[in-house]
């Protein structure tokens, strides 16, 4: 097939251009015109929301791992020789 290259996200999807006009079509029809603005104003805080909670949710655990006392390696006990008893 020539000439028809999707990009990346559209290429993941499998969706081409008229099934993403279909689509846009079939939205307009359901919500209307007058509702799209809150629609898209809504989709776009939660993604805000979204992006928000996963940056606090990584940053406290990073903070969590750093933390973490580091514990210094296990050192060996020094082997002590008991002192020799010449009882011969």
């Amino acid at each position: 097939m020539l000439g028809h290259a999707p990009t990346l996200p559209l290429a993941i999807l499998g969706l081409g251009t008229p099934e993403i006009i279909l689509i846009c079509f079939v939205i307009l029809l359901l919500f209307g015109a007058k509702r799209l603005p809150d629609l898209a104003r809504g989709l776009g805080k939660s993604i805000r929301e979204f992006k928000k909670a996963t940056n606090d949710a990584e940053t406290e655990i990073r903070q969590s791992i750093e933390e973490q006392p580091k514990t210094p390696p296990p050192t060996k006990p020094s082997a002590s020789i008991p002192p020799s008893s010449s009882n011969n």
